[in-house]
């Protein structure tokens, strides 16, 4: 197994924890101190795309061997002529051709184009407590940089104020909620997506949505994620809730209802219960049965009025891959979100996430390849967005390029959290009376943070960007996580045109297979991106020999 490096003396970065893949600790914390590279980034912005200390050191990369196969196994190429992609009017000269010219809008949908100002999306951020907690701030933050936030599975089933006639939900006051929040500072680009679950289908939550809020807000069905292979999961510390959650209908591990459980409880023996979702798709045994119900889902939901409709997937074996890509083909689908697995979660059983599923490049690398036999056969394939251990611009270019043209997004979960923990832990110290309504951690600023300032205008780089956007008066209301969140999204859209610009690309739409290649032989095999001296190794043969 890989161990990654905990620090980067050239950043000045520190992982509390193991290092991931992502470069994100593999337990985040939401009191954390610091300092990852996504949580400094979530303060210092594009100062982060640099080395520290400059004019009083020089730096060298101390990336050049690429063992496996991951993302960090790919390169990002690049020219030293040409200029591809110009936006309309500009023109080729090098006054023009600068990186922050370089468009990385996107958009995403069938008859019905969702816009997006980066090609970045939230994870479904669902009943987990963490996800309700800093909800705000991820919307609000969300809602600023102009990009989809996706609210999660069970969060109408865990309400305590839910409530439900005949089964059905007729009020859901933590769904209106996080629908709300990002609504309010929703500005044209971007979206906000509920996703439903088993449960969820049960309990009316697509009727609820649509008849509340239209075509404002997108529904996704979820078939799974990268993280794990069955259901959500939330662990709760009340016994009362647990039996509440139980007799709502779901899996509560062990039986709140028990005599011998509640007297375990009692004694300290169980500390606290498991609530788990139901299995999709149990009562189906063959590729056609799924294709035949998921039709009449997605038929089901045309007709209550859905004109954006979205799938998430996880990291099933490649049958289930295909069926995915086909069937969301075949339903004309908005987007696809393929999760692979090296994702992360909120509630997951740690060693299934450690040992199921399908890492997320070679995930990605069928799924590009199964999408082409669909393209090949003249079908418009589904929009799609790769997710599973992405948090930084590199990542974004990587992983759209090895699934392109068919990728549009990027899907960050853990990444995008992290600035809504810090910016909310500083809110807490800045403002204590809001410290125990907004889930602050911190009693003051610990020395990572007043490296920067006291005050927000001076932690913040990008509070100042947030307050043009948002005015005068507005900026007082705006939560500090959300700052950080656009401040950090500010970082990875800025390393993203300069990565373009590399590529002498000028639009993240011209982003090609071609713009990568392997790091190692195995890597070359795996995805079918070529080896890194096979690139334009022909072109340079022939202009020698000329």
């Amino acid at each position: 197994m890989i161990e990654y490096p905990k620090t980067n003396d050239a950043l000045g970065t520190v992982n509390r924890g193991n290092a991931a893949e992502s470069g994100l600790c593999t337990l985040c914390r939401a009191d954390c101190q610091g300092k990852c590279e996504t949580w400094l980034s979530s303060i210092a912005g594009r100062k982060m795309l640099y080395p520290r200390d400059f004019g009083s050191i020089t730096a060298g990369s101390s990336n050049v061997t690429h063992i496996g196969v991951s993302y960090n196994s790919l390169r990002i190429n690049g020219y030293v002529y040409g200029a591809h992609a110009i936006p309309p009017g500009l023109s080729n000269n090098p006054d023009d051709c600068i990186f922050p010219n370089v468009n990385i809008q996107t958009e995403f949908g069938q008859t019905l184009k969702t816009k997006c100002r980066m090609p970045l999306m939230t994870g479904a951020l669902g009943s987990t407590f963490i996800a309700a907690r800093y909800w705000d701030s991820f919307a609000v933050g969300a809602a600023l940089v102009g990009i989809p936030i996706v609210i999660g599975e069970n969060v109408v089933g865990v309400d305590k104020e839910s409530v439900f006639e005949k089964g059905k939900l007729k009020s859901s006051p933590e769904l209106d909620r996080r629908i709300n929040a990002y609504l309010k500072y929703y500005n044209g680009y971007g979206a906000i997506m509920v996703q439903m679950n088993v449960e969820d289908t049960r309990n009316g939550v697509a009727e609820y949505v649509i008849e509340k809020y239209g075509d404002k807000v997108i529904i996704e069905l979820k078939w799974g994620q990268g993280a794990k292979d069955i259901g959500g999961e939330i662990q709760v510390k009340d016994l009362d809730y647990a039996i509440f959650l139980k007799n709502r209908g779901y899996i509560v591990d062990p039986d709140p209802t028990k005599p011998e459980v509640q007297q375990a409880f009692k004694t300290h023996a169980i500390t606290a219960f498991a609530r788990h979702s139901r299995l999709g798709y149990t009562d189906l045994q063959t590729p056609e049965q799924v294709a035949e119900n998921f039709m009449k889902q997605v038929e089901y939901l045309r007709k209550l009025g859905y004109k954006r409709i979205t799938l998430k997937t996880g990291s099933y074996n490649m049958e289930s891959l295909a069926m995915a890509i086909k069937f969301a083909t075949k339903a004309k689908l908005d987007l696809l979100t393929i999760d692979g697995s090296g994702g992360g979660t909120g509630m997951s059983p740690w060693n299934m996430m450690q040992t199921w599923g399908v890492p997320s490049i070679l995930l990605h690398s069928k799924a590009y390849e199964y999408a082409k036999i669909l393209a090949d056969k003249g079908e418009k394939v589904v929009d799609m967005a790769f997710a599973g251990g992405f948090a930084r611009e590199d990542h974004i270019v990587k992983a759209m390029a090895l699934g392109s043209p068919f990728v549009k997004l990027i899907c960050m979960g853990r990444a995008t959290m992290i600035p809504g923990f810090l910016g909310t832990n500083i809110e807490g110290v800045i403002n204590p009376s809001r410290r125990e309504k907004i889930h602050g951690n911190w009693d003051k600023l610990p020395p990572s943070v007043t490296a920067f300032g006291v005050y927000p205008e001076e932690i913040f780089a990008g509070y100042f960007d947030v307050k043009k956007i948002v005015g005068e008066d507005e900026i007082y209301k705006i939560p500090y996580g959300a700052i950080a969140f656009w401040t950090l999204a500010d970082k990875l859209a800025g390393g993203v045109q300069q990565l373009l610009a590399g590529l002498r690309k000028f639009d993240i739409r011209s982003l090609s297979r071609s713009d990568i290649s392997s790091g190692n032989r195995e890597t070359e095999r795996e995805t079918g991106i070529p080896f890194i001296t096979s690139v334009q190794d022909e072109e340079a043969k022939k202009l020698l020999r000329s």
